[in-house]
């Protein structure tokens, strides 16, 4: 009988651990509030972008996707979110990362939310 509570007890655990987000945090750099958008109008970027921006907060966790960054960078009203996934699992048989069948998974996740800068004619 031992084993079937140990066994109950490990499901129960991994059901909690898997789809919760961990190691979250988030940091807002603006003092002004803005109103919260369609998270789909908001851009999600992989690399900075090229016209200038304001940061106004960044996210991190373990266990969420580019779409629950997206989603938080809404909340507060932002233009786009700048991703950056860290970690991940990897193919010991592999040399080369960009040929090693893991390359798309990670552990950790960043967003950096940004205002665009508006210039005077937009």
């Amino acid at each position: 009988m031992g084993s079937l509570y140990k066994a109950a007890a490990v499901v129960v655990l991994l059901a909690l651990a898997v789809g919760c987000a961990t190691d979250v945090a988030n940091r807002y750099y603006l003092s002004e509030h803005y109103p919260a958008r369609d998270p789909t109008t908001v851009e999600l970027l992989w690399r900075r972008p090229d016209h200038p921006f304001i940061v106004m907060a960044d996210f991190q966790s373990r266990g969420e996707s580019p779409e629950d960054i997206r989603k938080k960078a809404a909340l507060i009203g932002a233009d786009a979110v700048i991703i950056a996934t860290i970690g991940g699992l990897y193919d010991r048989s592999t040399e080369w990362a960009g040929t090693d069948k893991e390359s798309g998974t990670y552990t950790h996740i960043t967003g950096t939310a940004i205002l665009y800068q508006r210039t005077s004619n937009q």
